[in-house]
């Protein structure tokens, strides 16, 4: 392997480090805030209530009038119950109080204690609607609607106010689904509002559950991510220690509250309007939670009542296909693309997730086999596909190996120092001649990178793997764990997961095949000491960050890993330096008559070359 394939590598592994890393790290546009105490960012919470200071309230003197004198006074007092709507998939619990849903239970999916996914109970999650009035404001938070038109898929929760008509909040739980369709329709109530009302106010404020084995790991995805009306993509706050907030200045179709593998998302048809504040707090392990997530925003109100305010719901696992099939069956003109919930990586890995890694992996599933062996079977095939790059550049660093004996000539004929510069240009010379291409090494090595990226991005977001056990892992999207400790060690934690360690260990195997077949550059030899010194620093690296990772991800590199390592002694073994150098020989003889077929993918080596000869010359010139 030559100098420009190390570089390909070294990029490689430098992108996966920078990538650990950033999927930590805020969003550039999140802002901390300068006020919040230590105490609420430590704080032990036992309820939404205790967490939610900061949830908007209209307070009895913004009502402008006596509270036993207001037009929604029989609504101060109510029965704390609920109306249950279940379809067999989701069973959602909407509250007389604020008459908005107070517990989403998943069918289907299991907590770590075997019983199913709670995606938020009535201590987690605070939703209520303000809307302005002419005389006093409605805040429904603390407000008791009265259900009617009960069915066990819809329910209407009805707001009365005294003369002035009443206020429904009416919900459809689709059949097979994990959507739940919610209207606002104010009904004679256009006395009560002012003729230029147009908006509802929405704060949202929500606990996230850990569902996941891996507290650490389950943290890093759980994130605030929400869709922009302007673009196609998602966009994600990664909120980091304490509480980080963001005003969004462009308006929204969709917000999502977002575990590893569960979602709480609101859409509307009508968009969230611009100027919204989104805010996330981060919380230590032992609470039962990963972030308390909050949204304050507004949307389109109609206070003749002639047009509801469109909402959907959306309870349910982030499953790419379930996600998809349930943005379609949304009754809207808008494509809310509620799958870019999931992050599949940057644009060019995500393309290579969703048009190769993923029906790979669900053709592969339907054949009822063990996850594992899924893995195993993708990793050889994706192999297989980028195969052709990978000879590619083991040919590129032969053929180097080959012209060996021409390049110690070069080295015995320039053994001065000063000289360095004229034995560079001598050697790239003679690649020339041979045809050699000088980046033959490191774009076959930088066309791999986007298939990393791609199984660094989609084993920790396969739902299907979740709880699902291979070998001594008992969970592939958490780490394995069979060798643990009761105190923790830095940087280590309190376990070893053995597929980190087995993939470090391919990791440097890989290293060293690699250096034996290294080609070294005349005069470079202080730049390949520093590039073998990065390239053994990576595995390090990687065991530290890795440890904590999803077993299956760390199982996918180390067979990626050993799979190229019985790859590249199989070609060592199937090639020969001396017939290579011949074949070279053969086509120098062939081309001399032919310039066009002798030059042909040289120009790059022609360009360099031309430079530096440039700047011998300048080199000269100073000296004189």
């Amino acid at each position: 392997m030559d100098k420009r394939s190390y570089f390909g590598l070294i990029f490689i592994g430098l992108a996966m480090i920078m990538l650990l890393f950033s999927t930590d790290r805020s969003s550039k546009k999140v802002i901390p805030e300068q006020n919040e105490s230590k105490e609420e960012t430590e704080l032990n919470i036992t309820g939404i209530d205790s967490v939610s200071d900061n949830t908007t309230e209209i307070t009895a003197t913004e009502t402008f009038i006596a509270a036993d004198s207001s037009s929604i006074f029989n609504a101060m007092n109510g029965n704390d119950g609920v109306v249950t709507l279940d379809n067999g998939k989701v069973r959602i619990d909407i509250s007389n109080k604020g008459g908005v849903p107070a517990s989403a239970k998943l069918y289907g999916y299991k907590e770590q204690d075997g019983t199913d996914i709670l995606l938020f109970g009535k201590d987690d999650i605070s939703l209520s609607f303000m809307i302005d009035g002419k005389n006093e404001n409605i805040n429904t938070k603390d407000l008791y609607f009265q259900p009617v038109d009960k069915s066990d898929s819809s329910v209407t929760m009805r707001l009365a106010v005294n003369g002035y008509g009443w206020l429904d909040f009416i919900y459809t739980l689709h059949p097979e689904s994990y959507l739940l369709d919610f209207e606002i329709k104010a009904n004679g109530m256009y006395n009560f509002f002012s003729s230029d009302l147009n908006t509802i106010s929405m704060d949202w404020i929500q606990n996230l559950r850990q569902h996941e084995k891996g507290f650490e790991f389950e943290q890093r995805y759980t994130t605030l991510t929400y869709k922009t009306a302007e673009k196609r993509r998602a966009k994600i706050i990664r909120s980091g220690k304490g509480t980080t907030k963001t005003t969004v200045e462009t308006p929204l179709d969709w917000i999502a509250y977002k575990n590893q593998f569960f979602s709480s998302i609101l859409a509307s048809d009508h968009t969230f309007n611009s100027n919204g504040t989104l805010s996330g707090l981060t919380y230590t392990k032992g609470q039962g939670y990963m972030k308390k997530f909050q949204s304050r925003t507004s949307t389109y109100f109609d206070p003749t009542g002639n047009q509801s305010t469109k909402l959907h719901f959306y309870f349910g696992p982030n499953d790419y296909a379930i996600l998809t099939a349930d943005n379609k069956i949304i009754s809207s003109d808008k494509n809310f693309r509620l799958n870019r919930v999931i992050d599949l990586g940057w644009p060019v890995v995500r393309e290579m997730n969703r048009f190769l890694i993923m029906p790979l992996f669900n053709l592969l599933s339907k054949w009822n086999l063990n996850m594992g062996l899924v893995i195993l079977l993708m990793t050889i095939i994706v192999k297989i596909i980028v195969f052709p790059a990978q000879f590619k550049s083991f040919m590129s660093s032969a053929k180097m190996r080959a012209l060996k004996p021409y390049v110690d000539e070069i080295n015995a004929k320039y053994p001065k120092p000063e000289d360095a510069m004229q034995k560079q240009q001598e050697v790239m010379a003679l690649y020339n001649k041979y045809g050699v291409g000088i980046m033959g090494g490191c774009l076959p090595a930088l066309v791999q990178m986007p298939v990393w990226m791609a199984f660094f991005f989609f084993v920790p977001n396969a739902i299907e793997l979740r709880q699902q056990s291979f070998l001594w892992a008992t969970d592939l999207t958490g780490f394995d764990d069979i060798i643990h400790w009761e105190n923790s060690i830095p940087l280590i934690g309190n376990h070893l997961s053995i597929f980190c360690v087995l993939f470090c260990l391919t990791n440097i195997i890989n290293t060293v095949i690699s250096m034996k077949q290294q080609q070294q550059a005349p005069g470079q030899e202080d730049q390949m000491k520093m590039m073998r010194w990065m390239m053994y620093l990576m595995p390090v690296v990687f065991f530290f960050t890795f440890n904590n990772y999803s077993s299956g991800l760390c199982y996918y590199y180390f067979i990626s890993g050993l799979v190229n390592i019985i790859t590249m002694i199989w070609l060592r073994q199937s090639t020969d330096d001396k017939k290579i150098l011949e074949k070279l020989e053969a086509n120098y003889q062939a081309s001399r008559n032919d310039p066009n077929k002798r030059n042909k993918g040289s120009s790059l080596m022609a360009r360099l070359e031309a430079m530096q000869k440039e700047q011998e010359r300048l080199q000269r010139q100073q000296r004189k």
